[in-house]
This record gives structure tokens, C-alpha cells and sequence, in this order.
């Protein structure tokens, strides 16, 4: 097998997935996965795709990963190791597809608007 290259995207994250046989190695920009995600909540958000198609015993993950947070990040990783399993094997996608691993979530920070002070919040407004 070769290696597989998949792309995920949340808010403005972006993370390049490398999969390739192995004994379940996870490295995040050079790094252990749980030296990068110290928190156990992020560590399973990236880890869930492999746990629920039981293959986490099975391949070494190399990922690059770059803008927004830290949770956006893990939820970027998560949607390419999702699609990377989907490729892998069809039958995943049943598995993967109910959890909502596939779908890309659109939500992205609404833009400051002129004239106000944030995207919503306007300048305090003095009537005398």
C-alpha cells in the first residue's frame, strides 16, 4: 500500500493527512500527537475516525496542519483521517457517515462590518 493524502478544513485550518501501514504512530508537525494535543478531549477528536473503524493499531499518521486554534485544528484532522478511511475501504463510509465525521462544517467567523466596532457589536451611541 502507498501512502494516502487526504485534506481537511474547520474555520480556517487546514491539515494535510498522510497515512501509510504501521503500527498506529500519530505525528503533528514533527511532533507527538500527545505532546501537540495535551488535552484528552482533542486527542480523541483526532483519534475517532481510526477507533470507529477499528484501525488504530494499523497505520502511521503523518499530519500537517497550520491556521486557527487549536480545537479547529482537531476537527480538521478528524474530517481528513474521516475521508482518508472512506478511500480505504467503502464500507467505512457507513460507519463514518451517521457520526457526521464527513461533513464539512461550514461555519466560519462573520466579518467586521465598517462602522461598528465588531461584526454585530456597534459604537456606543450618544443621543446628546
Amino acid at each position: 500500500m502507498d501512502t494516502i493524502h487526504k485534506i481537511g478544513r474547520r474555520k480556517t485550518a487546514v491539515a494535510r493527512v498522510y497515512l501509510s501501514e504501521g503500527k498506529g504512530n500519530i505525528t503533528v508537525n514533527k511532533r507527538e500527537m500527545e505532546k501537540y494535543f495535551t488535552t484528552g478531549m482533542l486527542q480523541y477528536k483526532v483519534k475517532q475516525p481510526m477507533l470507529m473503524t477499528e484501525n488504530d493499531k494499523n497505520f502511521d499518521i503523518s499530519v500537517n496542519v497550520i491556521g486557527g486554534g487549536i480545537t479547529g485544528q482537531a476537527e480538521a484532522i478528524r474530517l481528513a483521517l474521516s475521508r482518508a478511511m472512506c478511500e480505504l475501504n467503502e464500507e467505512n463510509r457507513g460507519i463514518l457517515k451517521p457520526e457526521g465525521l464527513l461533513t464539512r462544517d461550514p461555519r466560519m467567523v462573520e466579518r467586521k462590518k465598517y462602522g461598528q466596532k465588531k461584526a454585530r457589536k456597534k459604537f456606543q451611541f450618544s443621543k446628546r
